[in-house]
C-alpha cells in the first residue's frame, strides 16, 4: 500500500548528497507514479463530471452567450493546493468563456498573495465555513476542494458548509479515509504515496491534483457544449493567434474558406454564431436556436437542418 503524503520514504535517505542526475531521476519517477495514481480515479472523476454538468447547465445562455446567472463553479484549497485550484479555475474564462461571475476561488488566508501563502490559515475550519457563507454557496453551485493530505481544516470547512447548503461537492486528496474525502459526495482518491522529499506535496500529489482538476473541468466544459468535435469553440479571441484559431474553426466546421469564415466571424462575433450564420440563419433565429439548445452548437446545427428539411 502507498504511504501517506507526510511519510518519509527510506529509499530517499541521503537525498541531499545524491548527484543531480540521480536526483532528477528520482523526482521524475515520483511524477510518473503520481500520473499512474490518477488512472484508478477516472471513473470517479467521470461521475463527478456528469453530476456537475447537470448542476451547472441551467441558466447558461442569454442571446447565445454564457449567462452570468446560474450555478457557480467553486474551488477551495489551502497552500499549494489552492494555487493548483486557482490555476485551473482562472483558465476557464479565456479557454471556454466561463463567466467570471460564475467562478469562485476560496483560498485559506485570502487571495492577496503579496506576502506569500498564509500557512496557519489552513488549520481554521471556522474560516472555511465563514468564507463559504460569505460567498453565498447554495444548491445551484458545484464546490471542488483540494488537499493532498485530506486534512486541511479550512478546505474541509468549506466543503461541509457547502454540502449542508445543498451544493454538489467533490474532493480530491491523496490520503484514503481522510476528512476531506469523507465530507463530500464525490470523493476522488489519488494514492500518490510518500513524496521523494517527505511532505513536499507540491511534487507528486500536486501533479495528481492538477491532472484530476484538468480532466474534471475540461470534461464539464465539454459536456456544457463549449467544445465541438475537439475544437474549443468558445475560446475568447483576445489576441491575433486566437483570432486566427477562431477563423480556422469556423472554416473547418462550416466547410468554407478562411476569407468567408473571417467575414462571418467579424459579422457575428463568435464561432458558434458565425457557423450558424454561414448555414443561412439570421441573428434572431441563431439566438433562438442557441438558447433552445443550451448553447450546444451540434444540437443547434441539427435543429437548423431539421427545420430546413421540414420547410422543404
Amino acid at each position: 500500500m502507498a504511504g501517506g503524503t507526510e511519510d518519509a520514504a527510506n529509499r530517499y535517505s541521503r537525498l541531499d548528497v545524491w548527484p543531480a542526475a540521480e536526483l532528477m531521476t528520482a523526482l521524475w519517477e515520483g511524477q510518473t507514479r503520481a500520473l499512474a495514481a490518477c488512472a484508478p480515479a477516472l471513473p470517479l472523476v467521470a461521475a463527478a463530471v456528469e453530476a456537475a454538468a447537470d448542476r451547472l447547465a441551467s441558466g447558461r445562455l442569454a442571446s447565445g452567450r454564457l449567462a452570468a446567472g446560474g450555478g457557480r463553479l467553486v474551488y477551495a484549497g489551502a497552500g499549494s493546493s489552492a494555487m493548483v485550484a486557482a490555476l485551473d479555475g482562472l483558465d476557464l474564462g479565456p479557454t471556454f468563456d466561463w463567466p467570471a461571475e460564475r467562478l469562485v476561488l476560496l483560498i485559506a488566508g485570502g487571495l492577496d498573495l503579496s506576502r506569500g501563502l498564509a500557512g496557519a490559515a489552513e488549520d481554521d475550519e471556522g474560516a472555511g465555513r465563514a468564507d463559504a457563507g460569505r460567498a453565498g454557496i447554495c444548491a445551484d453551485d458545484v464546490v471542488v476542494g483540494l488537499s493532498a493530505s485530506g486534512a486541511s481544516a479550512y478546505t474541509v470547512g468549506v466543503l461541509r458548509a457547502a454540502r449542508e447548503a445543498g451544493a454538489l461537492t467533490m474532493g480530491i486528496a491523496s490520503s484514503a479515509g481522510s476528512p476531506l474525502l469523507e465530507a463530500v459526495e464525490h470523493p476522488v482518491l489519488t494514492a500518490t504515496g510518500a513524496e521523494v522529499i517527505a511532505g513536499s506535496t507540491r511534487l507528486g500529489a500536486g501533479t495528481a491534483q492538477k491532472v484530476v482538476l484538468n480532466l474534471f473541468s475540461t470534461g464539464v466544459m465539454t459536456a456544457l457544449g463549449n467544445v465541438y468535435d475537439n475544437l474549443m469553440i468558445n475560446v475568447r479571441p483576445e489576441n491575433a493567434k486566437l483570432r486566427r484559431r477562431c477563423t480556422a474553426m469556423v472554416a473547418r466546421i462550416a466547410g468554407v474558406d478562411e476569407d468567408a469564415a473571417g467575414a462571418a466571424l467579424e459579422r457575428h462575433g463568435d464561432v458558434r454564431r458565425a457557423v450558424l450564420g454561414l448555414a443561412g440563419l439570421e441573428a434572431p433565429e441563431i439566438d433562438r436556436l442557441l438558447i433552445a439548445t443550451g448553447g450546444n452548437l451540434r444540437r443547434a446545427m441539427e435543429q437548423a437542418r431539421s427545420g430546413s428539411n421540414t420547410q422543404e
